[in-house]
């Protein structure tokens, strides 16, 4: 509640005015006890009397003064939210009020947020890849043969977006309010890549993020592709996250870091709930000042009016019971160089230009898949955040997460298996991983953990 200006004053002042209104009364008193003589004492209350006024009035200006300043940085604040809102919430062509709350806007493509880039203001949209990596489609017929559960995003219950459209997740007041200012709503925090050739993993610790991946590196990489288990991890803090993503890398782990990411994430920040939802996050200068989360920014380019970024998957996998999973492809297109994203068998959502990049531009470094949480540490111990199901790896199918038949895309645009698979944890009695191989999944790996445990306090 706002203090008023003339509530107890902390400082002290206030003991003095009663003790000044004390001394008034009974002087006043004596007074009139000494049949109106004491001139002097009378004067003395009216002084008494006018300091009283004085210091009330000064006290009041005072309050009143900080009070103006408070509520000018509340109107500055409001202001900034409201352009921010403006820039990402574009006029609609039609609504959709989805059941776990978000509203998602059927925005006309040549209107995305995307197209606020000045080197895409007068930009064709290129609306379909040139070419798909090969040996893409011989291995949808056999997965189309599976009978696998189908995986949906939440809105579509209630609506679909028309053609010549795009789903964008209406950004709200309070999400932008959540994050520590406008300017880093939807960004992570700079030193959030795992990066498996630390000599000294603890030096990664320091930024709060965890890990634990399969990697490969020391060739060019042109995609990456793996079929990832849903689940819905608890989050102990609303400041941390849980996710299971890939990671397209180029450039050195230091300030040019080149980074495209897709996958599922728990982000109570970001999106106020709890739900397990699908994302996309870029960077050209290691999380500095380029890049963002979905299309909360200028990069990424939609081109499908079925799927939106940032919108709940489900259902989600149960521990013994029920899994589900999605397929993430992301590969450049050898002839327009632009990186694209597909969402299952079969949703290509859009792409990213390739001059967004730097070291990507032409080629990817190193591949990474794997989870990721936050460990903000919590009254000194390690976060009880989960990461993929909060099962480790040795639990196996239908109890820890997995990703499976995990590619990448080659100089020739060919999709196949990654030879010189690594392994990399921070932590491995937190968060751990386990690699392998076999005639269904191809290769794969099972990961995750609990977190705070007996043996990671």
């Amino acid at each position: 509640m706002d203090a008023s200006p003339f509530e107890e004053d902390p400082s002290g002042s206030g003991d003095d005015r009663e003790a000044c209104v004390i001394l008034s009364s009974e002087l006043q008193v004596e007074e009139r006890d000494r049949g109106g003589r004491g001139g002097v004492m009378v004067a003395l209350a009216r002084v008494c009397r006018g300091v009283v006024v004085a210091v009330l009035v000064l006290v009041a200006c005072l309050s009143s003064a900080t009070a103006g300043g408070v509520d000018g940085q509340g109107a500055r604040q409001r202001l900034e939210v409201r352009r921010h809102l403006k820039r990402l919430n574009r006029k609609p062509v039609k609504s959709i009020k989805s059941p776990d709350g978000d509203i998602i806007d059927c925005v006309h493509v040549s209107r995305q947020p995307a197209f606020d880039h000045p080197f895409l203001k007068n930009d064709t949209i290129q609306m379909r890849p040139t070419f798909h990596p090969e040996g893409l489609f011989d291995e949808n017929k056999v997965s189309s043969q599976k009978k696998t559960p189908s995986m949906a995003q939440l809105w579509h219950q209630n609506g679909r977006c028309p053609e010549d459209t795009i789903p964008i997740r209406r950004t709200t007041r309070d999400d932008v309010l959540r994050a520590s200012s406008v300017k880093t709503y939807g960004k992570k925090k700079h030193k959030s890549i795992p990066n498996p050739m630390s000599v000294d993993p603890d030096l990664l610790n320091e930024s709060g993020h965890q890990h634990a991946i399969a990697y490969v590196e020391g060739d060019k990489y042109y995609g990456a592709k793996a079929t990832i288990n849903v689940w819905q991890p608890t989050i102990q803090q609303s400041n941390e996250f849980s996710l299971s993503q890939l990671w397209i890398l180029g450039g050195s782990f230091g300030q040019d870091l080149n980074s495209i990411e897709a996958g599922w994430q728990v982000s109570p920040d970001l999106y106020g709930d709890n739900n397990t939802r699908l994302f996309t996050y870029w960077t050209s200068d290691a999380y500095q000042a380029t890049g963002c989360y979905n299309l909360l920014c200028s990069g990424f380019i939609q081109t499908n009016n079925e799927i939106a970024m940032g919108a709940s998957i489900s259902p989600v996998s149960n521990y013994d019971g029920s899994q589900y999973d999605i397929s993430i492809l992301v590969w450049k297109d050898p002839k327009e160089g632009n990186w694209w994203m597909q969402f299952g068998n079969d949703y290509v959502l859009g792409y990213w230009p390739s001059f967004l990049f730097s070291y990507l531009a032409d080629s990817a470094s190193m591949i990474e898949w794997g989870g990721e949480v936050v460990n903000s540490q919590p009254d000194g111990e390690h976060t009880s955040t989960q990461m993929g199901s909060g099962h480790f790896p040795e639990e196996g199918y239908s109890k820890a997460s997995y990703f499976r038949n995990i590619q990448i895309v080659d100089g020739s645009n060919n999709l196949r298996a990654p030879t010189g698979i690594g392994a990399f944890t921070e932590q491995p009695s937190c968060y751990n991983v386990q690699n392998g191989n076999n005639g269904q999944w191809g290769q794969y790996f099972y990961y995750g953990g609990p977190g705070r445990n007996s043996n990671c306090p």
